[in-house]
């Protein structure tokens, strides 16, 4: 089996390449486990060689048809992994890219599989900002219309419908994650309006201080990075018979407050021995006014039902973050 990853460069992207490394095998076109022969991570840049002789780097723009062609192959036994994006703060300042790089670059990584013979496996990430604005519920589930309120979330909505569109004529076998925000990104914020979630919890544990742009009481649905990996890869595994005519599912989540991560982190430095920095109150009203568009929870049940796990206490996360990357 090949399998290419969009946005292979990326936190997530070279978190599921080094998973599925380990794991070695996956479901080909056969129905049955096949070992994992190559991997192929396309991206616009990345930070270091591999370090694996299955894996492949490949740089290119996703808005260029024939890179991603280039990069998707020819060969049938291949599964592919769409997760490059530019974020959700990018997108409201950058419409035009936005367009290029989250819509454009949906339709070449479909249209490369398209090419290919057969029914190849596609995982999408999508996102919880899909929903917004009148049609939210007090919990956002598979059932909930799509309404979103910013151009990030508009473009995922396309993308999980082409998917479905694609998966309806027989093209591919398309699956679509809704990802809540993923937590603890190592390194530095980014332009996501997301970005804090991470930041409450990643500056703190390195002793600095965290600005939040939002209030402190703001609940968000939020899940570690192990479980959206385990999370992409279960999705791919699920029998196309189980998913139906909707291929896109949210994923279960935990409903996390800053008060909370504080809480929650206290007890972590308490036990470790830690010096915490600081959460400090900075009031962003542009942040604030996208995160108000976004849910404040989630139904996770029917991703449960396929067989994807929920993720593991908040207090777990913050764990697994530090064995993996310690206070960085």
């Amino acid at each position: 089996m090949n399998v290419v990853i969009t946005g292979g460069g990326g936190f997530l992207g070279t978190q599921l390449c080094a998973t599925l490394l380990q794991r070695g095998s996956i479901t080909g076109p056969s129905g049955s486990l096949e070992p994992i022969e190559r991997i192929v991570l396309f991206d616009a840049a990345f930070r270091s060689p591999p370090g694996d002789s299955r894996v492949r780097q490949q740089t290119g723009d996703i808005g260029c048809r024939d890179a991603v062609f280039a990069a998707v192959g020819h060969d049938p036994a291949t599964s592919i992994f769409h997760l490059a994006s530019m974020v959700s703060g990018e997108c409201e300042l950058r419409f035009d890219d936005a367009l290029r790089v989250n819509l454009d670059g949906g339709r070449n990584v479909f249209e490369a599989v398209r090419a290919l013979p057969g029914k190849p496996r596609v995982v999408f990430t999508s996102s919880i900002a899909c929903y917004g604005g009148a049609a939210m519920e007090e919990r956002n589930g598979d059932r909930t219309k799509l309404t979103p309120r910013t151009t990030y979330g508009m473009t995922k909505v396309l993308c999980e419908l082409l998917i479905n569109d694609y998966s309806r004529k027989g093209y591919f076998d398309g699956r679509s994650a809704r990802l809540p925000t993923v937590i603890i990104r190592p390194g530095k914020p980014n332009a996501a309006a997301s970005s804090w979630a991470s930041g409450m919890f990643r500056e703190p544990l390195k002793g600095e201080p965290c600005p939040l742009p939002v209030r402190r009481t703001q609940p968000h649905p939020m899940t570690g990075y192990r479980t959206v990996i385990d999370s992409l890869i279960a999705l791919h595994e699920v029998v196309e018979d189980r998913l139906g005519d909707d291929r896109g599912c949210v994923l279960p989540a935990h409903r996390v407050t800053p008060t909370l991560a504080e809480e929650v982190l206290l007890t972590v430095a308490a036990e470790r021995g830690l010096r915490l920095g600081r959460i400090e109150d900075a009031f962003d009203e542009r942040i604030q006014g996208i995160v108000d568009q976004w849910p404040e929870d989630v139904d996770g049940s029917r991703a449960e039902s396929l067989g994807l796990p929920r993720p593991p206490a908040l207090r777990m996360i913050v764990e697994q973050y530090l064995a993996d990357f310690g206070q960085t």
